[in-house]
């Protein structure tokens, strides 16, 4: 919306703020609209790891889960302590068969995670998530030593 009040003309000479209005969008269900307005906060913020994030999670809702994966992993080579990035990229990999490979990233995300309450419901999934992977890769090296020479 303040992408068009710019460029149709704007009375008001206060800055748009890009990212609360990509984060209207996002939370609306318009993705394509969140990703240009997200983009243009980036432009105004190169680098932002909060901002880089949002614009992952565009990306998965509309389908471009390589270009997520490929955000998440770019915020965790700047910021490698960033819970949420480690929490996107872990479901990816699970989503995309790679299930051992998103065990790093839960447990970096379970160590990092913030403690209130917005978070509860992702910490307790990954919780969860970590159990069955563990189970899962125990019942696994059951079978195999099971199978012997």
């Amino acid at each position: 919306m303040a992408f068009w009040k710019k460029i149709l003309g704007n009375e008001d000479d206060r800055p748009v703020d890009y990212y609360s209005e990509g984060m209207d969008f996002l939370g609306s269900g318009k993705f394509h609209e969140a990703l240009t307005s997200l983009r243009l906060a980036l432009k105004a913020s190169p680098g932002d790891p909060v901002v880089l994030q949002q614009i992952a999670i565009c990306y998965t809702r509309i389908g471009m889960v390589e270009e997520a994966a490929k955000t998440y992993r770019h915020v965790l080579q700047k910021h490698p302590d960033s819970p949420g990035a480690h929490y996107g990229l872990a479901f990816i990999l699970l989503r995309g068969d790679r299930p051992v490979e998103s065990i790093p990233h839960l447990e970096a995300f379970l160590a990092q995670a913030p403690d209130d309450e917005s978070t509860g419901a992702h910490v307790e999934h990954a919780r969860w998530t970590l159990a069955q992977l563990r189970e899962q890769g125990r019942s696994d090296q059951r079978g195999l030593d099971d199978v012997g020479p």
